[in-house]
């Protein structure tokens, strides 16, 4: 992703994530912080929904979120289980209804996804990346052996400027 305006004067990519409550928050980005290498940990904890939306409609992504958090609930999702990446670990998540606002979100933003988020989605956090794959094996057992969480809710979504580093935060749309 670029950062900034791009080299085709565009604004810089907008990331959403699922925002968690805070003991879960605390609990992945913990983990988080524990395992990913310090260097590259430029991010907190976080379940993207979107990868890549276009800066430049940041103004109607914005008012398509405002309506969708002002119509739901928090959303239970289940810790589903803890995985190896290629260089990595993750813990994945399931639930109908996260599935179901991002299906609804992807539906209106069609044209304008990225491959990557056209893919499918696969909600997880990703606790480690970018080590070698004894490493990863390691963590992945470590933290299927301490991890307790069993369910997270998200109560809202994050949007979030992608500046090639540290996201910089965008607005918080709290469900109802």
């Amino acid at each position: 992703m670029a950062a900034g305006p791009g080299l085709e004067g565009r604004a810089a990519p907008l990331v959403l994530t699922l925002e968690l409550d805070g003991n879960a928050f605390a609990c992945l980005d913990a983990l988080r912080r524990r395992f990913f290498p310090p260097d590259r940990n430029l991010v907190p904890a976080h379940v993207t929904l979107f990868h890549q939306l276009p800066g430049d409609r940041a103004r109607d992504i914005k008012a398509l979120l405002k309506v969708m958090a002002d119509k739901r609930r928090p959303i239970e999702v289940a810790v589903a289980e803890v995985k190896g990446l290629d260089r990595g670990v993750a813990v994945f998540l399931r639930s109908a209804g996260l599935s179901a606002l991002r299906d609804e979100l992807a539906a209106e933003w069609g044209p304008w996804l990225s491959e990557q988020d056209r893919a499918g989605f696969r909600p997880h956090v990703t606790v480690q990346n970018k080590v070698d794959a004894a490493e990863a094996r390691r963590t992945q057992a470590l933290v299927a052996a301490e991890l307790r969480l069993r369910a997270v809710t998200g109560i809202g979504l994050h949007l979030w400027r992608y500046r090639a580093g540290p996201w910089e935060h965008v607005q918080l749309f709290r469900f109802r």
